[in-house]
């Protein structure tokens, strides 16, 4: 009986003489009939098996749908391994084949791509070939290490992605606040006649003050349920949006200017994550009562603040009788959140005194 065996076109790149790393195109029926995803787990007696982190489902639907696209692309390779069942013919000039025995299990494993392999599978796309690195290692525990430094270079940071995200069409829908808080943030770092303009840390831009996911995160507070929200359905949106950050930045510097000019996040509060994020708050109660995005709304709407913060010295006073000190405040959840319901309701109570005070006077 014939033994069962794929063949593949390959070149081979000369590397560790200890491995044999090669290059292939095939199609994902053909990866499948080769190499198998190993979830990381245990055997019965508690031995840890396979490697591979669990799918992320949502990713996975995301790169199917893009993969369903006539125009798709894939150009990053995917990275099989083999410790037997795999030979190399050497032909000439790099040029090799790979053969691979399927007379028994599946000999190769999946290092690196399953969520591509996965979202290609479900594509339907059998007509769609990727390139496949293949290495082949001497032993499962070489194969391990393989993988632990495959996988453990340091990734893009967010910060670079997220800068990107203004130039990128067709993105997630889950990327879409994001973008457009990315693109907010890009025109007040990069527009002379913004508040914030050179204000604001960036990947291209590492001499600022600010980090740009925290004004973006204040803006996608603002886009998902305040002024922002309110300000993109009309026309002009995205001006306005930055128009609205830019011009209550402008009245946060001018009301608190000895806690803002020459600071750094560890000098004072109010241009660390925890304040810009509060403050993105009391921008929104700000324009939820005057509907104005002119800098002496915004002066107006901050004035009952003065004389009641701890910016650089000095303890919060929190509601509960929670004290803390100014430089105890952090980037938590809770804090963004304690810090915010704080400043707001100063806003809200000196609004409620005034009231009361012209209903007396008539």
């Amino acid at each position: 009986m014939a033994s069962k065996k794929i063949v593949f076109d390959a070149l081979i790149a000369e590397q560790s003489p200890q491995h044999q790393v090669l290059m292939i195109k095939a199609s994902a029926s053909q990866i499948h009939q080769i190499a198998s995803i190993q979830r990381l787990g245990r055997d019965h007696k508690g031995k840890s098996v396979g490697f591979q982190r669990a799918q992320v489902s949502g990713h996975i639907a995301e790169i199917r749908d893009y993969l369903e696209k006539p125009d798709a692309v894939l150009p990053n390779a995917l990275v099989l391994a083999f410790v037997s069942g795999a030979k190399v013919k050497k032909i000439k000039n790099g040029a090799a084949q790979l053969e691979i025995d399927l007379s028994g299990d599946r000999p190769g494993l999946v290092v690196d791509g399953q969520q591509r392999l996965s979202a290609l599978t479900l594509a339907e796309r059998d007509d769609f070939q990727v390139f496949a690195a293949c290495l082949i290692c001497p032993d499962i525990n070489e194969l391990r290490r393989q993988f632990i430094l495959i996988n453990n270079t340091k990734p893009l940071s967010k910060s670079l992605i997220y800068e990107l995200l203004p130039s990128v069409p067709g993105l997630p829908d889950r990327l879409t606040p994001r973008s457009l808080a990315a693109q907010i943030t890009e025109h007040l770092n990069f527009t002379p006649e913004s508040s914030l303009y050179g204000f604001i840390k960036m990947e291209t831009y590492p001499t600022g003050i600010l980090k740009d996911t925290v004004v973006q995160k204040a803006i996608m507070n603002s886009e998902s349920a305040g002024a922002i929200q309110v300000l993109m359905y009309e026309k002009q949106g995205h001006e306005k949006a930055a128009e609205l950050v830019s011009n209550f930045f402008h009245a946060v510097r001018q009301t608190f200017p000895d806690d803002w000019e020459g600071h750094k996040p560890a000098t004072s509060r109010l241009v660390h994550g925890v304040g810009i994020v509060a403050l993105g708050y009391v921008m929104d109660e700000v324009y939820s009562r005057t509907k104005s995005i002119t800098i002496e709304s915004f002066k107006a709407g901050l004035r009952p603040l003065v004389g009641k913060t701890a910016w650089t010295s000095g303890n919060w006073h929190f509601s509960g009788g929670e004290v803390v000190p100014w430089n105890r405040l952090e980037n938590t959840s809770r804090q963004y959140q304690l810090l915010a319901e704080h400043l707001v309701g100063i806003i809200r109570r000196e609004s409620k005194s005034a009231f009361k005070k012209k209903a007396v006077s008539l």
